[in-house]
C-alpha cells in the first residue's frame, strides 16, 4: 500500500505556545485513523497542522509524494486534503446546494452522489445553511469537503453533540465513505467505542505526544489501554475534547 502521509518529528501549536512535541505518524492509501485522547491532549492541533492552520515550528510533513510543510491551507486543500472542524465552517447565508457547488473540484464525489450518501441535504437542498439543525449542518460540512474530491478526510469530532438517530446515520455515512468507498480519513472522536470499529489504526494522544498507536481493533479489544489512555473500560465514555 502507497504512503499517503507522513509526519516527522512534528512540534506545532499556536503562536509561541507548543501543544505537539515530535509527532511521528503515517498513513496509507485508503486507510483510517482514529485519533483520541483525553480533552486538551492535542488532537485538534494534530489535525488543524495537517489542514495548514497552526505555527509549525519544526518537523516535517509529507503528503501525496509532496513536502506539504510550508504549504498554505488552500493549497492543501487543492492537493487533496478535505478538512471538516469543530465548527463546521458550511456558509450559513448559503443554500445547501450552493455550499456544495461553491468550492467542488472535479472528480467522482459530485452533486448526486452526495445527496445519495445523504439524502436529508436533498430534500433541503433549497435551505440556507443557517436553517438546518446541527446534524444536518454536520451532514452538508462532510459533504462539503467530499466536493472537493480528496485524497485525505480530516473529521474533528464530527459526532459532537448530535442526537443519538443522526451520530447513527453519520456512523453509517461515515462507514460506507470509509470501507465502501476507500477513502483515506483521520478522525478525532470523544466515542472511542463508536469510531474504532470504523477505522483501521488508532493513535492516543498524552500531552501533545503519542501515548499508544496500533490497530484499532487491538485497543478496542484492550479493557487495560482503553480504561488508562481514556478511562473507557467501562463502557462510558469520556469527554475527550
Amino acid at each position: 500500500m502507497a504512503e499517503l502521509l507522513r509526519i516527522e518529528k512534528l512540534v506545532a501549536g499556536y503562536g509561541e505556545a507548543r501543544v505537539l512535541s515530535e509527532i511521528d505518524l503515517t498513513l496509507g492509501e485508503g486507510e483510517s485513523l482514529a485519533l483520541l485522547g483525553r480533552n486538551g491532549t492535542g488532537k485538534t492541533t494534530l489535525v488543524d497542522t495537517i489542514a495548514g492552520v497552526t505555527t509549525l515550528h519544526s518537523g516535517r510533513i509529507h503528503f501525496a509524494g509532496a513536502d506539504i510543510t510550508r504549504m498554505k491551507p488552500e493549497k492543501r486543500a487543492a492537493a487533496g486534503i478535505g478538512w471538516v472542524p469543530q465548527e463546521r465552517n458550511i456558509f450559513r447565508s448559503l443554500t445547501v446546494e450552493e455550499n456544495l457547488t461553491a468550492i467542488a473540484r472535479p472528480g467522482p464525489w459530485n452533486m448526486e452522489r452526495a445527496y445519495t450518501m445523504f439524502p436529508r441535504l436533498k430534500e433541503r437542498r433549497g435551505n440556507l445553511g443557517n436553517h438546518l439543525s446541527g446534524g444536518e449542518q454536520q451532514m452538508l460540512a462532510i459533504a462539503r469537503a467530499l466536493m472537493l474530491n480528496p485524497k485525505l478526510l480530516l473529521l474533528d469530532e464530527p459526532l459532537e453533540g448530535l442526537a443519538p438517530v443522526i451520530v447513527d446515520e453519520l456512523l453509517a455515512a461515515l462507514r460506507k465513505i470509509i470501507s465502501g468507498e476507500g477513502m483515506s480519513a483521520i478522525i478525532i472522536e470523544q466515542k472511542a467505542r463508536k469510531v474504532l470499529p470504523l477505522t483501521d489504526h488508532a493513535v492516543v494522544l498524552e500531552r501533545g505526544a503519542i501515548a499508544w498507536k496500533g490497530d484499532s481493533a487491538s485497543l478496542l479489544a484492550d479493557a487495560s489501554a482503553m480504561d488508562r489512555h481514556l478511562g473507557v473500560a467501562s463502557g462510558k465514555i469520556a469527554r475527550a475534547g
